[in-house]
This record gives structure tokens, sequence and C-alpha cells, in this order.
């Protein structure tokens, strides 16, 4: 049985229904609901906002993005081809055109391209690589008014909680532009090759793969860090980003540069291990067991620990300082060697049976 009272509310409902439709308020008719609304004004930028706009517009010409590829054999017909190998982010370091970035964006790669930011792309060189430092130096051949040299700062008077800003490709999105502060100082990374890097600066700005290679800029807009790992289960961004600090790669890249690779200069020595140290009990520092004839330490008098016919040891020289600085291993004396040129002298402090003295060593290259 139909309820009467349901048939007449239906009837008024679609009488009602034809006569929207008769006046035009269904959306797409040009009925007065479809007009979009009126823009409310929002009135200058706050002075943070406007900061982040003018550093990503003056810094962002600058920094560019690279892919790189690697050659594969194709399994059947045996044919060379160019796969994808991976992305990552770089910037202008000179107007000749290099380009600076991280050692692992471009290792194992037979090619690379570089995209500007004005969308324009070019062939890439490798100039140099430094792996114990995770940098790589490119070139690329563009006209002079596309080559905009990023503008480097210092990081030695870095402070915790200064604002930091970095742009670069996370996840091969171009150019993108992440906020935050210097978290930390001094942090010690592992690098490709096992090797510490020491000195990183550690930050909460989102970084993610892709930005490996980019800038980490100061509020000025000065390079003051190559973004370079992240710390993260998932290896996504969880605020805990590392790079390496300008005054190393300023003083890294220039060798490349001239060099085609970072030569590092030696005391022409090799360092006994920890077990070493151990049984001998000896003191922090770096034990010498091996001092190459001929060289600028053999003839300083450097005296490497020996056995003897009888089996006991004859006591050799233990490098505790190179300069003012204090080594309390092998990599931590290679760390202070990068600092110096091939050619200079340099004071080392020793000990021996009990015993410390002074002398001075001429660097030499290291040997490949």
């Amino acid at each position: 049985m139909v309820d009467g009272r349901r048939v007449v509310r239906r009837s008024a409902l679609a009488v009602l229904g034809l006569g929207l439709l008769a006046n035009g308020y269904v959306l797409g008719r040009g009925g007065v609901h479809a007009q979009p609304r009126a823009v409310t004004p929002r009135g200058p930028l706050e002075a943070d906002e406007a900061a982040h706009v003018a550093l990503f517009k003056r810094v962002s010409p600058s920094v560019v993005h690279i892919t790189t590829t690697q050659a594969q054999r194709d399994f059947f017909s045996r044919q060379v081809f160019e796969a994808p190998a991976g992305t990552g982010s770089g910037f202008i370091w000179d107007d000749d055109g290099h380009v600076v970035t991280n050692f692992h964006v471009i290792n194992g790669a037979s090619s690379a391209k570089v995209l500007l930011s004005d969308q324009s792309e070019y062939a890439a060189q490798h100039v140099g690589s430094f792996p114990d430092r995770d940098l790589a130096v490119l070139r690329i051949e563009a006209p002079a008014d596309k080559l905009r040299a990023i503008a480097v700062g210092t990081s030695r008077d870095l402070q915790v909680g200064q604002r930091v800003y970095a742009i670069g490709n996370p996840f091969g999105l171009d150019f993108t532009l992440t906020t935050g502060i210097v978290s930390a100082l001094n942090r010690e990374i592992e690098g490709m090759n096992r090797r510490s890097i020491r000195g990183a600066i550690q930050t909460d700005a989102a970084i993610n793969p892709g930005n490996s290679g980019g800038p980490l800029l100061d509020s000025a807009g000065r390079l003051i860090g190559v973004n370079t790992q992240i710390y993260s289960p998932s290896g996504a961004s969880a605020g805990i980003g590392f790079a390496i600090p300008v005054d190393e790669v300023n003083r890294v890249v220039p060798r490349l540069i001239r060099d085609g690779r970072f030569i590092r200069p030696s005391l022409a020595i090799r360092p006994g291990n920890a077990r070493l140290s151990r049984a001998l009990n000896l003191p922090k520092g770096v034990p010498v067991v091996l001092v190459q004839e001929g060289s600028p330490a053999a003839r300083a008098g450097l005296q490497a620990f020996r056995q003897r016919r009888d089996g006991d040891i004859e006591p050799g020289d233990v490098i505790t300082a190179l300069g003012e600085v204090a080594v309390a291993d092998w990599d931590d004396l290679l760390t202070e060697l990068e600092k110096r040129q091939v050619g200079e002298s340099v004071r080392l402090s020793l000990w021996r049976s009990g015993r410390t003295r002074q002398l001075s060593v001429l660097l030499r290259a290291e040997q490949p």
C-alpha cells in the first residue's frame, strides 16, 4: 500500500527541482552559486618569507641537476647500451664551467649530464674526484651568461642554531628549497671507502635522495657545505642530514681542478695497527713500522719498530702530533696531512721508549 503523503512529498520535490533547473541554479549553468569567489588581498610577505623567496631566486641559478648513465651489455645481443644510473645535485663553482658534486653521485658512471635552472642541458666531463671526502668535479661547456658561480662562505665560524637552506633535487624533483638550522658541528661520518669524514655539519633541513652534492647555504646565500648523507633507516629525511664543510671543499676542489686528483702529501711511512699498540702498551698515536729508504722521513731520522732475530722488538717512533694538532690514529694523521702541501716541511712530535722529541720532515707526494 502506497502512503499518500510520501507521493505528495516526492511530487513537491520534483516540482522544486524543475524550478531550480529553470532558474539556472545547477552547477555549470551560469547560476549565482557557480561564480568564482572574490580574491582577498594578502598584503606583503612576512620578512622571513620574503628572505626565503629572495634567497632562492638569487642562488638557484647556481644549482644544477645531475643525471648519470652506465654502460651495460645486453645479455643476448652483447651490444653495449647506456642505462640510467642515478641522479643528484651539484652547483657551479666558477666561470669556467666547473661543477662540484659528491663522488658517490658520479661513481661508476660512464657519462653524466648537467641540467641548469633554465632547463638547458649539457654533457659533462669528469675533471677529478677525491673519494676520501666524497667530492668530485665535473665541467660543462656552457655560455658564460649561464654560468652563475655560487658565492662561497666559510664554515669555521658556524654556530649551532644558525639558519641554513638546502637547494637540490630530492627524488628527482628539480630545484627544491628546504630550510632548517645547524643542528650540530664536527660530526664524524663514514665515506664510501670506509674512511672517516670529520668535521661534518649536521642539519635538520630536509635532505633526501637526490639532494646529494647540492649546496647547504647560510642566510646570506653563501655556500657553507655540500650535502652528502642522511641518517635514516627508511632512506628518507628524518631530520638528520650531514654536509661536508665548505672550508674542506675550498681546499680540495682547487687541487682537483689543477691536478685531476687530490695528491695527498706523504711522510713515506707505513703505520702499525691498534693490535701492535696494545701489545706494546704504546701511547695514543701512529706507530711507525716502515720508513721508506731514501725518503725525507728516513733522512730526518724517523725510526720504525723492528723485530730482531731473537724475536724481541726494537723500539721505534710513535707519531703523537703533527704541528700543534695531536693525532690519535692513522686516520687523524691523514686528515692533517691533507691540509698540507707537497714540499712543505712539517714538525712531528714523536714518542720512543718513554722519551719525546720533535723533528721536521719534508712532505713528498703520496705514491699511487
